[in-house]
């Protein structure tokens, strides 16, 4: 499965990340597949490549709860949720079957009642 998650960077005690896609496999700062942004936590400092970000969301990519919350409040989630509404909404939906007659239905849906608790007396 593909993960949007942070990459650590920079030195001790001054952290800095960057937003990846990755392999859930993958260790946290091992290779990763692409990279979407990075985000300083020192001055909160983000900088985003949208239109990548919601490539892999729609592509099913899992962001972790940190990503999640950056995403959020860039806008990405709100984009992403308009898409898929979009989506829903440009796509027909398919014309429901014709429904059986409910008289029919229930002609066989009687004797095997009938049957059942025949068996069921003649067990005891």
């Amino acid at each position: 499965m593909v993960k949007l998650r942070l990459k650590r960077a920079g030195k001790k005690r001054a952290a800095f990340y960057r937003i990846v896609a990755s392999d859930a496999r993958v260790k946290r700062d091992g290779e990763y597949i692409e990279l979407i942004g990075t985000y300083n936590p020192i001055n909160g400092e983000v900088s985003l490549k949208k239109e990548i970000a919601l490539k892999w969301l729609q592509q099913g990519a899992q962001p972790t709860d940190t990503v999640r919350n950056i995403l959020s409040k860039e806008g990405v989630m709100t984009d992403l949720h308009n898409v898929k509404l979009e989506n829903k909404k440009a796509k027909p939906k398919a014309p429901k079957k014709a429904a059986k007659p409910k008289a029919a239905s229930a002609q066989k849906a009687a004797p095997k009642k009938v049957s059942e608790a025949k068996e069921n007396t003649s067990n005891k």
